[in-house]
């Protein structure tokens, strides 16, 4: 083969390989259409913040009636590292609960320490211990804390509820997968939707899961980026709002769930939950950090949410700034922008938040689960017609 041909041969292939990609990559809500307020990032992602890496093990076998023990499974696990798996070093962070039915563990700690020591982890409610402990033996495994001859942590592991597509009774998320979202944490663009722990995750009256969104914001004349990752799992399909339109009534009679089994667990209308993690690289102490996470609530709110008694509406934020601020033995400096300074921070939580929920509707797939339980997508051209409907959109 000649030169010549050995380079077209390659130029092919390589045309190829961009297509597939471009091709396998899931429409947004911003590219069927949907307008929001604010500048994203790159990525319009969490991983705009630098240093953040996502990794996600998603579980999905079976279909039928549900075996407890043997599936159908639908569910998996979320990472998110502030800082990377290998640059280490606590972050300042802080959260907050809109209503508390539901888990984040190492969060006493966070509050009386004012740092996130470890990464965060999502998965679903029954999933929980296992998947804090295996974060505790990876840090074994892979000399998380180098040369410290005595460490102790708690590991940040949140959840919301699948048993409605997954058999959460069958305990499927092993340690295995917990290694694997782990493992596979990266920066750059990350999947959304039926991925990670939103695999088996529903949402106002749709298929949730996970989504992300970003915000690049200036003050004083620096620039500054705040990014989100949200499990959605939350709501009722009256409420869903979109850009301003009612979605969620307009579309009352559209594809509703179907449930031709329950889940063991009594389930009503509005139950279920969303948990929300937000980065930033603005320099924040943690009493400030508590108001950005409080202020998730009102982005909730934008899409329908109402924290019902059945939701846990949890949200942890952290900072990247102030790297050298931890320290176990010695005084430190750190930075800090003034509380006057906070309100475009908190624009964009607001506004990322919204994004980020509806990118999670967008890019999930329609998901039949345990006994043929079934979540519909989000139906993109009935939403558009919505939006035109009530002028949002020509």
């Amino acid at each position: 083969m000649t030169r010549f041909k050995i380079l077209q041969y390659l130029s092919i292939h390589v045309f190829l390989l961009l297509a597939i990609s471009t091709f396998a990559q899931k429409p947004r809500a911003r590219d069927i259409g949907i307008p929001f307020e604010g500048t994203p990032g790159k990525y319009n992602a969490i991983t705009d913040v630098q240093g953040v890496e996502v990794g996600y093990s998603t579980i999905i076998s079976g279909s039928g009636k549900n075996i407890i023990g043997k599936g159908p499974v639908r569910t998996g696990v979320t990472a998110i590292f502030p800082n990377g798996k290998v640059n280490h070093h606590p972050v300042f962070a802080n959260w907050y609960t809109l209503n508390g039915n539901g888990e984040m563990t190492g969060t006493t700690w966070l509050t009386e320490s004012g740092f996130l020591e470890t990464p965060v982890m999502i998965t679903n409610t029954n999933s929980v211990g296992v998947v804090r402990d295996a974060v505790l033996k990876w840090f074994v495994n892979t000399n998380w804390y180098g040369n410290e001859e005595y460490w102790y942590t708690y590991p940040v592991v949140a959840e919301t509820y699948d048993g409605g597509l997954n058999d959460i009774y069958g305990f499927q998320v092993k340690e295995s997968n917990a290694f694997d979202a782990l493992n596979n944490a990266a920066s750059g663009t990350i999947k959304e939707g039926n991925v990670g722990g939103g695999t088996g995750m529903m949402c106002l009256g749709f298929k949730g899961g996970t989504g992300t969104a970003s915000r690049v914001l200036t003050i004083n004349d620096k620039t500054y980026t705040l990014g989100v990752l949200v499990q959605s799992n939350f709501g009722r399909k009256k409420n869903l709002t979109i850009a301003g339109a009612p979605v969620g009534r307009e579309l009352k009679d559209t594809l509703n769930y179907e449930f031709k089994a329950p889940p063991q667990s009594k389930h009503q209308e509005g139950d279920g939950s969303i948990i929300v993690i937000l980065a930033t690289d603005a320099p924040l102490l943690p009493h400030q950090l508590k108001r950005l996470a409080e202020r998730v609530a009102l982005g909730v709110g934008k899409v329908g949410g109402r924290g019902e008694n059945g939701s846990g509406d949890i949200f942890l934020a952290f900072s990247t700034a102030n790297p050298d601020a931890f320290s176990r033995t010695g005084s430190t400096r750190v930075e800090m922008l003034a509380n006057d300074q906070l309100n475009p921070l908190y624009e964009a939580t607001v506004q990322s938040v919204e994004e980020a929920i509806i990118n999670a509707m967008v890019a999930a797939d329609t998901m039949e689960g345990i006994n043929g339980n079934k979540a519909y997508a989000l139906p993109h051209d009935a939403v558009m017609r919505v939006l035109k409907k009530y002028n949002i959109v020509k």
